[in-house]
Formats: C-alpha cells, structure tokens, sequence
C-alpha cells in the first residue's frame, strides 16, 4: 500500500515559510542591537586623548593679566638693573716653591654704576683688605678696577673701571631725605653669587645707627624689610621711580641670613661723599675753627658742648668765639658752650662733625652758643680741612 505525499509536502512548506521569515526580521534586531546602551549615560566611552599637545574640546583659556603694580615693577627692574654690577674681590697669593703670584677670589658684592666715566659706587667693606677687584656689568662683560676713594666711616668706596660709556647706565639720584615709613623700596643686588636678584619691601624705619667697620656711627640710616642677603652689600636701594636712595650695607640676623631687617646708608650721605671721594680720595671735612671738650657741659648740667679752643685766624676767630682760657692764680674759666649748628643739637665732638656733614670750607654756618647767662647766635665761616681731612 502506497503513502500519500501530502504530509511531507505539507513539512516542506512549513520550514520553508519559517526560514523565509527568520531571514527578513534577523538583519533588523542587529541593527538595533548597537543602539541599547545609549539608553545608560554611565557606560558612555571617554573622549580620546588630545593630539599634539591640543586641548580637544576644551575651549582655551585667556592668559592672565599682570596687574599695574606688577608692570610698574617689571618696568622699574628692566630700566635699573643694567646699572647694578657684581664686585669680586680679590687677593694676592704667592707660590713658595716658584714665587709665582696668582689672584683668587676673596669676597663678593655689589654695587652700581655712578657715572659713565666708569665710576662704581660699592662699600669699603666689600673691598677691604683686598690687593685687587673685578666689576662684571649687567652684559656680562668683566674689567679690572682700581680703587679711586674709600670713607671708612661712611662704609662707602669708589672704584673705576674703562668700560666704554656705551655699556655704563647711571643711576638717578632721589632724595632720602623725603622717604616715610610704609614708602615702597626695591634692591638689586647679587645674593650669595646670584647676580641681577631683584627684593622688594618697604621703609620700616628712619633714622637708625649703625656702626661702620671703623666703628664710626653712620646716623639717618635707612630700615627696610627688602631682603638683603650676603652679596647685597653695595647694591642700591631705589625708590618706586627707580632712583637711588640708599645702598645697602648690612642687615640684622642673628643666623647671617635675610631676617627683614636690612639697613641702608642714605642717599643724602651717599650724595655728598662720592664726589669727594672721586676728586680727592677721602672725604673733604671742612674745619669749624673750634674743638670742643665732651662732657664738660654735661657736668654743669648743660645740654651742650664746651668750646676749648678756638683756631687764630679761623672764621671762628673772626666771629669772636671763645674758648678755655687760664685767669689768675692758675684758674680756668670757661668760654662758649656751643648748643646747636644750624639748629642740630652739639654735645659732643662727634655731633659736631655731623653737623657740618656735606657742607664745604667757605660755607657759614650758624652757631648757637651759652655765653654766660645769654644765648647767642654767631654766624661762622667754615675753614678748609686740615691735612687729616679732619
């Protein structure tokens, strides 16, 4: 009995159909299937890294701007600085076995640019006791100086080099005479070798004492917290315009370093004694014509200083001040008590030469002085200096 090919032509159609449909909604699901997890922001994909240093999408940010103060000081540093140098001093040493002489470095310091006749203004203390020096500018160039001046008990000295005017900038004068405590001050120097080194601070104090290294008090020192460091010593000291009040000479730190507490000679000593120093190699004192004994006055409960002898000829002579002179019997009677010159207090020898600081011989000046019972007010020319520059 035969089978009747129905059924299995029924299968065959049945499969065919499911293939059929299977083939068409396949391509559809995988299509799809790659957009699922968009649906989750936290399986997102992190951006590719940037190329060539660029920042991808992240829009680039503007530079900051400097702020006036700043540009002012920038400003102020690029005008000055050509005029700050560095000093090596140097010392002489001889080689026993081939007596050779050979120079090696014995300190360092600053100092700055006087005039561009190649005039450097620097301490005494950064070249004393040295056989020679070297003044490197601020181009780098290096030339051997020669001492022209010192003031010991100024703690200020003049060298020269012959650098061509072209690579020499001088310093502006200001006035220290005008400066107030919280004033803004900058110093340029060469701290511990690093040369061009630019602190900023302020006036902390005026009229300080300090002593210089011939233990003669310096007065009307200036006080500043701008950091002064070994190798500052010489440098200047300038005001917000860039000239010069002061150099600075020492500071005050029990470890040797910058405690903020720098001190500075003021621009009015610095003005008056270069230029002796450059024309005659020592400070040119004028004579007052009369010395003084300290303590005498003091004694007869005085404020002042007791003349003792008045010079024949001197402009003193002439204005009639009198001194110590012996009476009868061996007594001593006393003559002028002077108080003031030119309204500055005198008590002493010392206080005396103060106040005749910065003036020349030929200048008068006005004496303040106890006669008896009566103040009287001489005028007094100054005399030229004594051989001592005294």
């Amino acid at each position: 009995m035969s089978r009747s090919p129905l059924p299995s032509l029924i299968v065959i159609l049945l499969t065919a159909a499911l293939a059929f449909y299977a083939g068409r909604s396949w391509p559809a699901r995988a299509a799809a299937a790659p957009a699922a997890p968009s649906a989750s922001p936290a399986r997102q994909t992190a951006p590719a890294p940037a190329q060539n240093g660029s920042r991808g999408a992240i829009p680039p940010q503007p530079q900051p701007q400097l702020q006036e103060q700043e540009k002012a000081t920038i400003a102020l540093f690029q005008h000055a600085s050509p005029a700050a140098v560095f000093i090596t001093s140097l010392a002489v040493q001889q080689n026993v076995f081939s007596l050779n002489e050979t120079e090696v470095p014995r300190g360092s310091g600053s100092g700055f640019v006087w005039d561009r006749q190649g005039h450097i203004v620097t301490n005494f203390h950064v070249i004393s006791g040295a056989d020679a020096a070297k003044v490197t500018l601020a181009d780098q160039s290096t030339w051997d100086a020669k001492l022209v001046g010192a003031a010991p008990e100024k703690d200020l000295a003049v060298l020269k080099i012959d650098a061509p005017a072209s690579k020499l900038t001088p310093l502006p004068l200001g006035s220290s005479e005008t400066l107030k405590v919280g004033q803004s001050v900058f110093a340029i120097g060469n701290p511990f070798g690093l040369d061009q080194s630019l602190t900023t601070g302020v006036v902390s104090a005026l009229g300080r004492e300090i002593q210089s290294e011939s233990g003669a008090p310096i007065r009307e020192v200036i006080q500043t917290d701008a950091a002064i460091n070994p190798g500052n010593s010489g440098g200047p000291l300038l005001d917000s315009s860039g000239r010069l009040i002061g150099v600075n000479t020492a500071i005050y730190s029990p470890s040797g370093g910058s405690a903020g507490i720098g001190f500075a000679i003021p621009e009015h000593d610095v003005a008056w004694v270069v230029p002796d120093l450059i024309r005659y190699g020592r400070v040119q004192r004028p004579s007052p014509g009369f010395t003084v004994t300290q303590g005498l006055a003091q004694r007869l409960g005085i404020d002042g200083a007791v003349i003792s002898r008045v010079q024949p000829g001197s402009g003193a002579d002439r204005a009639g001040l009198q001194g110590l002179r012996r009476a009868r019997y061996g007594r001593v009677e006393l003559g002028d008590i002077v108080l003031t010159v030119d309204g500055q207090p005198v008590t002493s020898g010392d206080a005396l030469l103060v106040a005749i600081e910065g003036k020349k011989a030929g200048d008068t000046v006005r004496v303040e002085v106890l006669r008896g019972n009566r103040r009287v007010v001489v005028p007094v020319q100054l005399g030229a200096p004594s051989a001592r520059g005294e």
